[in-house]
């Protein structure tokens, strides 16, 4: 008698109870994987937004957005269209403790013929910008040059390729990577392109300039000396500068961090209280099929079978359930999470980064590991029950 293939025919003999079996499994699966990628993701969200941003302090005009606001402003991508002078810079450079300052300029957003999503139009100073130059300069080993574009990932535009931005034609000469943030669905340029691109806005009838022949700029990104503190520096901008508004990134962060490590809490729970069920609800199944199987196990004794090896067969059996139903709730779950990721994304308002390939398939495969153990355990308790079937008794009760 092969205790190897006995818990297999054993399992294609009964059908409904393998299915049920499986499935509960496959709920837990399906909790832990998914759960641990949404919580993944949300932090490698964060950790790509500390990154991405690059700056200690970002000005904007006092009226542009609230402190909230402000900070969707770059976990959504909408930048908005707000302009100070641009002579706001050089103060900014003067003010004590101030290591670099970057311009950026910000375009309303709107359709591209390129994409189907709505894109944010951002120009920067390739010589002064520390933020974006970077990450373009991975794929770009030259500086943007007119009416050249870098597009975030989520835009659809290929390399080389021609988008239309109010009419005007811009070569894609950069892709970026993913930051899980509405900083993907952007579009970035330089600033002789961008003023290009505000005078072509005008034409048409949207009104950018705060007055004639202005030079204007949206915000500015500003790095503190080293040792410096940024409290201070960020105390002397707002007290140095007129109707602008310099805000901490870290405080913008923080809000993120707060908010995130709230959902990460509940994903938690909410796996853990999967777990307990399941794991209750597999070992409850598990003490009811012992009144079902046992004359089956009596017999196998009287022809025989060891208790060992009825053992095996019992934990064999809830092993490969737990193995099919990891695996079906693994499936399922990337299903649901990897089609529909920039949809999860948008409902969070988080960022968002899933993680690389090579952590999701072995997350995948814990998962279904997890799943199996998790079965087997809890038929330990029915195993040995099981085990220890007297089969004179169990048949002459059987009668």
């Amino acid at each position: 008698m092969k205790s190897c293939s006995l818990p297999l025919m054993n399992l294609i003999r009964k059908p409904g109870r393998t299915l049920v079996l499986a499935l509960l499994t496959a709920f837990l699966a399906l909790a832990v994987f998914g759960g641990s990628v949404v919580v993944l993701s949300l932090r490698g969200g964060l950790r790509s937004l500390e990154a991405r941003l690059g700056a200690d302090i970002i000005l904007v005009p006092s009226e542009a957005q609230s402190k909230v606001s402000f900070q969707n402003m770059f976990l959504q991508g909408t930048t908005g269209a707000f302009y100070m002078d641009a002579s706001v810079l050089d103060k900014v450079s003067e003010v004590e403790g101030v290591e670099k300052a970057a311009p950026q300029t910000f375009l309303a957003s709107l359709k591209a013929d390129c994409c189907s999503i709505r894109i944010q139009v951002i120009g920067i100073d390739p010589a002064l910008d520390f933020t974006v130059q970077p990450w373009i300069s991975r794929s770009l080993t030259r500086e943007l040059g007119d009416m050249d574009v870098a597009v975030g990932c989520k835009v659809e535009a290929g390399m080389g390729e021609i988008i239309r931005i109010y009419e005007l034609r811009c070569k894609v000469a950069a892709r970026l990577e993913p930051t899980g943030t509405g900083l993907d669905t952007a579009v970035y340029c330089n600033m002789n392109t961008m003023n290009t691109l505000l005078r072509a806005a005008e034409e048409k009838g949207v009104s950018h300039k705060i007055g004639s022949g202005d030079s204007v700029i949206s915000a500015v990104y500003v790095k503190v000396k080293d040792g410096t503190d940024i409290d201070a520096v960020n105390s002397r901008l707002n007290g140095h500068l007129r109707k602008v508004t310099a805000v901490r990134t870290r405080s913008m962060i923080t809000g993120v961090s707060d908010s995130l490590a709230g959902i990460g809490r509940t994903v938690t729970f909410l796996i853990a209280a999967v777990w307990v069920l399941a794991f209750v609800i597999l070992l409850l199944t598990f003490v009811l099929i012992v009144r079902e199987r046992t004359r089956e196990f009596a017999v196998l004794r009287l022809v025989g079978a060891s208790r060992g090896m009825l053992s095996r067969i019992v934990l064999l059996e809830s092993f490969l359930c737990g193995l099919l139903g990891g695996l079906a709730g693994t499936g399922l779950a990337a299903l649901w999470l990897f089609p529909f990721a920039q949809f999860i994304e948008s409902a969070l308002k988080m960022p968002y980064l899933m993680p690389s390939p090579g952590m999701v398939l072995l997350l995948a495969a814990g998962t279904v590991l997890l799943s199996a153990a998790a079965a087997a355990l809890s038929s330990v308790a029915a195993a040995h029950r099981l085990s220890r079937v007297d089969p004179g008794t169990a048949l002459r009760e059987g009668n």
